[in-house]
């Protein structure tokens, strides 16, 4: 019988009063992730709180990843490896799916809430005591800015022997650029945030080659000969060493029982790595081979039996997580650029063979912002027995009306709701109905929202 590849209502995070008096102070300060402008990216503002607060970044060694796609998982991955081996880490990803201890966390789990409640107090009481006038450029302090101050805190308040940081957005100017890592992981680039990051491959790649440090090594994950050009350009500007996945790593593996049964070899391992990853997807595999790569770079030593255990034990709310809902299958996946639309789709299809559901026809829920290429993305959905649109939660900016035309130029019937919650309840509805599969997928604020309702109804 098949089994979850994820449990859901089980490892549910639980809700830390301090993160919820955070939260509540966070909301006065501008969020860029629900509410992107341009010309607010600087440094200085964190190298002054840091300093402010005795520069917590600097009180344990790190990793620092960026990336297009893969980031947030090869975060994990790092992070669980590094716990298997018996080190304390603590992991720094975003965004968060239904609470901020996601994003500031171990790859276990939530920090003790009295760690959470240290770092608040300490970040509200500096933050209070600021001057307007003496912040740089007199320029306001970020949501973003905030929330990675208050991760340093947490970790030095934990004292942690390692912790993992995924940048936000870009590399060169993302709040997390501040911190001094031991090893650097650049994930495959493609074209996204484009506003913000650049219209080419080229521009974004420069932008994310911004967390290499002179002398650091650096991991590139696979990348398209242009992106790869300007990260080892840049690489051999700081005389950092490459460690390229494609040249020292070979990876395969094939979905078993919900799992992805896994087989590294590399010539850094003193035998080949067997596994088997809760993370699905092709493109895990290769953030499996990138995590073990920067783990076993910076300590060679490790244990190879670290690194299986460590990459078995990864989770990650909404990368292609299975949920069971009242005997119905749903699958959340936040991706939402092309490449990773086309890898869940791809992982879907051996789901469904492996599930021996592939003579069923999926139905999909579907919302992205409005900065997502979704004229490609709707081209790539075809086989699903119902697709419904919508917005991606309340907060997130959109245009309902372009993905609207997008999906019609792409040939497909559909149903949409300006309603969000409405969306919901129809798409689950109507799987349930049919008992087909329902995919949820093109932003993250979705696959909350809908988490969000599930919990709900799993409460009663």
């Amino acid at each position: 019988m098949f089994q979850l590849a994820h449990f859901f209502y089980k490892d549910t995070m639980k809700e830390h009063p301090s993160l919820d008096r955070l939260q509540q102070w966070l909301d006065s300060y501008l969020n860029f992730e629900r509410l992107p402008q341009k010309d607010i990216f600087w440094l200085d503002t964190m190298e002054f709180l840091c300093r402010k607060l005795g520069n917590p970044q600097d009180t344990f060694p790190s990793v620092h990843v960026a990336g297009s796609k893969g980031k947030g998982s090869t975060s994990v991955m790092i992070a669980s490896i590094l716990e298997a081996a018996g080190y304390t880490t603590g992991l720094y990803t975003s965004p968060h799916i239904l609470s901020l201890a996601e994003r500031v966390a171990t790859a276990k789990g939530p920090l003790p809430e009295q760690i959470y409640q240290a770092a608040t107090t300490r970040l509200m009481e500096a933050v209070s005591s600021i001057p307007a006038r003496d912040l740089p450029g007199q320029r306001p302090i970020t949501w973003f800015e905030l929330v990675t101050t208050f991760a340093f805190l947490c970790f030095r308040e934990a004292q942690v022997d390692w912790a993992v940081f995924e940048t936000g957005l870009g590399g060169r100017l993302d709040a997390t650029n501040v911190i001094r890592p031991k090893i650097s992981v650049i994930t495959p680039i493609e074209l996204e945030h484009t506003e913000y990051l650049g219209d080419t491959i080229e521009k974004i790649a420069a932008e994310k080659a911004g967390i290499i440090k002179e002398g650091v090594p650096v991991v590139l994950g696979l990348q398209s000969s242009e992106a790869k050009a300007v990260l080892t350009r840049r690489a051999k500007e700081l005389q950092s060493p490459v460690i390229s996945l494609e040249k020292v790593i070979s990876a395969a593996g094939r979905i078993v029982q919900g799992k992805m049964e896994a087989r590294l070899e590399s010539p850094l391992f003193s035998r080949p790595l067997t596994t088997k990853l809760a993370l699905l997807g092709d493109y895990q595999l290769w953030n499996a081979a990138a995590a073990a790569l920067t783990v076993k770079t910076i300590l060679p030593d490790l244990p190879e039996e670290a690194v299986e255990m460590g990459l078995a034990a990864a989770r990650l709310p909404g990368r292609f997580e299975v949920v069971e809902h009242h005997q119905q299958l749903v699958i959340l996946d936040g991706a939402h650029t092309p490449n990773s639309v086309r890898s869940t789709l791809s992982t879907l299809k051996r789901y469904l063979e492996e599930c021996g559901l592939s003579a069923k026809e999926p139905h999909l829920l579907f919302a992205c912002a409005a900065d997502k290429d979704v004229e490609t993305m709707a081209a790539l959905f075809s086989g699903f027995g119902r697709i419904t649109l919508t917005r991606p939660g309340g907060e997130k900016q959109s245009s309902l009306e372009l993905v609207q035309e997008a999906f019609q130029k792409a040939g497909h019937t559909f149903t949409c709701y300006q309603d969000y919650q409405q969306a919901i309840i129809q798409a689950l509805e109507e799987a349930r109905r049919q008992d087909a599969i329902l995919l949820v997928t093109g932003s993250f604020y979705l696959v909350a929202e809908v988490k969000k309702m599930l919990e709900k109804r799993a409460a009663g």
